[in-house]
């Protein structure tokens, strides 16, 4: 098992990949960077403390080190955007979700660059998953594949206004059951949280690779706006403010509404036959 991939292996039929927490820069990529904070700038913060109460459940737990600047498991490896026509970021990025370069003039990852980063990261993740999916499959009917993500709450040049706390994405229903999408989605509506289900975060290609509701794997993917678990300040962030560090504190109401959400997803595989 590679150093960077940390694995929690659990007997419950739930599976939860964190893919963006992650914040090692190889020496031969951050040689490149133009800053260390920018290209550390759009990580997940915190996500994996945020549902660290996973292992109460008996769930499986997937996690890189490695920062998404390097190359994004959440990507299509061909190329292809997953939001045709709507801003985003490559599979080896070259700019923030701001928009600002992540590289030094002609540092960019070329296509040779692309190729050996897509076999020492972006391979070892999905095997991951793939064989962690198949290991629960022979012991349960269903398994459910939750995505975990989050993002600052306003990013002009990725949606307009304020993002809702929960975005829950099914691919518009095609990576997992419509009963699952129901049920979580009724969990974050009962909250006094914000929700909406496949806005302008429909499931990445985590979800839409690995979720075959017919084969018995139900993916969905979760994006949190960061305000709902950190003291988010609006507008632009800078070295010396962001990200904030993890308060289990300001954290606790939005993780009790994450754990009956994780809840609803376990209710619903183990009543699949």
């Amino acid at each position: 098992m590679p150093e960077w991939l940390s694995i929690t292996r659990g007997s419950a039929p739930l599976l939860l990949s964190i893919p963006h927490c992650g914040t090692e820069l190889p020496a031969g990529v951050a040689q490149g960077l133009i800053s260390p904070w920018i290209a550390r700038r759009d990580a997940d913060w915190w996500v994996d403390q945020l549902y660290d109460f996973a292992g109460e459940l008996d769930a499986t737990v997937v996690v890189t080190r490695i920062s998404r600047t390097v190359i994004d498991v959440n990507r299509d490896p061909s190329g292809a955007s997953l939001y045709p026509g709507q801003a985003t970021t490559e599979l080896c990025p070259t700019v923030t979700f701001d928009g600002e370069p992540l590289y030094l003039p002609g540092a960019q990852p070329d296509a040779r660059a692309i190729a050996l980063r897509t076999e020492q990261y972006f391979r070892p993740y999905h095997d991951t998953l793939r064989v962690e999916l198949e290991r629960l499959r022979a012991r349960h009917a269903a398994v459910v594949l939750y995505d975990c993500h989050s993002i600052r709450s306003r990013i002009p040049r990725l949606f307009a206004g304020e993002l809702p706390h929960f975005n829950i994405g099914t691919v518009d229903g095609t990576s997992c059951a419509v009963t699952l999408g129901t049920r979580v989605a009724a969990v974050c509506a009962a909250s006094t949280y914000t929700s909406i289900v496949n806005g302008r975060f429909k499931g990445g290609y985590i979800t839409r690779h690995h979720g075959r509701p017919a084969a018995g794997v139900h993916a969905l993917q979760m994006e949190l706006a960061c305000r709902g678990y950190l003291p988010e300040v609006p507008g632009p962030v800078h070295a010396d403010s962001w990200p904030p560090p993890y308060d289990p504190t300001y954290a606790a109401p939005l993780r009790e509404v994450l754990r009956r959400v994780l809840e609803s997803c376990l209710s619903f595989a183990r009543e699949q036959h």
